[in-house]
This record gives structure tokens, C-alpha cells and sequence, in this order.
């Protein structure tokens, strides 16, 4: 009873709300582990059933974690409320947990530098570096960057075409480095990865299939491990380092948001925090007073 309904309502978001393949992925797995901790049909679901989630996962998962699962569960039944398959929502009188609203991790020039030094020896070296140049070049996703096909990469016009959220198209301009390398990659080293195969996704693995997200999470892992970068990173670390170091250097945030595809300017002023932290630690470190006793 619950899988159908789930269906129902995925296959509800995805034509109505356009949202982004990851985001759609998270609702459904998030009600999954909901009904089958709780173990009772949709239309049976109280509050305290709810809370007692939140409980179980308070000693699984991070408060940020956590207020999102509340999120899904409460559009869940808002949609069952539009449908008239139930009448409240058990998620009314649920507040989210408080959270630390933590700066976005970055990479300083030099660790970008460090990261992005790969000795090519093979194709799996020339696809990593052209995908991390890329990445730091136009400050991409991981979603849109391993959903890129071939033709969304223009080495003329130096740009490359990306499908954000809500399948939302943007133009961002690429570097000489990234090109440099995307075009030794495409031209040369893509093929053998190919293996026959025949697909326009850009970026391969070794069974010439599209790179997953994972896949790409160990590849940044130990590239950082293995250059000594001791910082606990993500992919995400990539395209924040890419907004800061354009803000530090003097982009105007407007522009930023742009490249990154934010739909609100508040979401890029986070990285205004981060430059100023930044500002205050090499302050601190190399004003000659700043840390003298009085």
C-alpha cells in the first residue's frame, strides 16, 4: 500500500515540480526508511509516529539530515491532503531540529593547485583531470557535471552548457586549462574508455558507462589523501573554493550567482562569510599587533 503511493507521489514531483534527479532520489528513499521503521500504512500515521522517527534517527544521522527527512515526510502528505487520501498531516505541529549553520569547507589556492596537479600516465588520469579542471573552472555541480554529454561542451566558444535544478539551462565560461585538457580527453582519451560502447555522456568509467557519484567521491578522496591535503572534503568542496576564489580576486557576486545557477543572492552571500573569515585569519596572522597582549 505505501510503495504505490510512494510511486504515485514520485511520479507527481517529477512531471508538476521538475525538481532535480538527486532531489526526487532523497524524497523517495526518505520515505522509504520512514514506512518501513514505522510499519503502518499512510493513512495511519500520527504525529507521535513522527516524533518517535526523529528519535530513531537522532542517534543515526546529523540534525541537518534529519530536518530534511521532516521536510519530505511533511510534502508527502501535503500531496496525500491535495489528493483526498488523508485529511491532516502529521508533520503540523513538528518543528525541525536547530542546526550549526557551518561555512561552506573551501580549498585555498595552493591545495586547488595541489589537487589539480595529477601526473597522466593513463586515461583514467587525463578524464581526472579533466573533470576537476572543469569543476574549478566553471564551479559546477557534481550532479550537472557527471550528467554532462559531449555536445555541452563548446571548445570554441569556450563555454560549457549546464542543466541545473529544475532542469534550468546555464552558460558558464570555461578556463584555457579546463579546455586544454577536455580537449586531449575528448579527443583522444575518451575513446579508449569508450570500449565500443556507444553513449554521448562526457565523462566514463572503466565500463564505459556514465562516472557515478560515489565513483567521483573516491576519486577526489584519494587524490587529496594522496597529495596531502588534510582537510575533510567533498565535491562540494570544489565548487565552493571556485565561488570564494572568484569573490576574492573581485568578482562581482551578481555574476557568481549566475555561473553557479543560484536562483536567490542570498545562497551566494554565504561566500561573502567565507572571504571575510579568511580576511580575519590573515589578519590575525600577519598584522604586527594583532595578536600582541595589552
Amino acid at each position: 500500500m505505501n510503495d504505490a503511493i510512494i510511486d504515485e507521489y514520485i511520479s507527481y514531483i517529477r512531471l508538476e515540480r521538475q525538481l532535480s534527479n538527486n532531489t526526487i532520489y532523497n524524497y523517495e528513499k526518505d520515505l522509504e526508511d520512514f514506512f518501513k521503521c514505522i510499519k503502518k500504512d499512510f493513512n495511519k500515521i500520527s504525529s507521535s509516529d513522527v516524533n518517535k522517527y526523529i528519535i530513531h534517527l537522532n542517534d543515526l544521522i546529523d540534525s541537518k539530515s534529519i530536518n530534511r527527512h521532516i521536510v519530505s515526510i511533511r510534502n508527502f502528505y501535503k500531496f496525500l491532503i491535495k489528493e483526498e487520501k488523508v485529511k491532516e498531516n502529521p508533520c503540523d505541529n513538528i518543528t525541525g531540529l536547530k542546526t550549526d549553520k557551518n561555512l561552506p569547507k573551501v580549498l585555498n589556492i595552493d591545495e586547488i593547485n595541489k589537487l589539480l596537479d595529477i601526473t597522466l600516465n593513463n586515461e583514467y588520469d587525463y578524464r581526472n583531470k579533466a573533470m576537476l579542471e572543469l569543476m574549478y573552472s566553471s564551479g559546477l555541480r557534481v550532479s550537472e557535471l557527471l550528467n554532462l554529454e559531449i555536445n555541452n561542451i563548446d571548445l570554441d566558444d569556450c563555454i560549457v552548457r549546464v542543466y541545473g535544478k529544475g532542469a534550468k539551462e546555464r552558460i558558464v565560461p570555461i578556463d584555457d586549462y579546463a579546455l586544454y585538457y577536455l580537449n586531449e580527453y575528448i579527443n583522444i582519451y575518451r575513446n579508449i574508455l569508450l570500449k565500443g560502447h556507444i553513449n554521448n555522456i562526457l565523462f566514463l568509467n572503466s565500463r564505459g558507462e556514465k562516472l557515478s557519484r560515489v565513483g567521483f567521491f573516491k576519486i577526489i578522496k584519494n587524490l587529496a589523501k594522496e597529495k596531502g591535503i588534510n582537510k575533510d572534503i567533498s565535491p562540494h568542496t570544489i565548487r565552493h573554493s571556485f565561488a570564494t576564489h572568484l569573490l576574492d580576486n573581485g568578482a562581482d557576486l551578481r555574476s557568481i550567482q549566475t555561473m553557479l545557477g543560484h536562483e536567490n543572492i542570498k545562497t551566494t552571500q554565504i561566500y561573502t562569510h567565507v572571504t571575510n573569515n579568511y580576511v580575519k585569519e590573515n589578519y590575525k596572522e600577519y598584522h604586527p599587533r594583532s595578536t600582541k597582549e595589552i
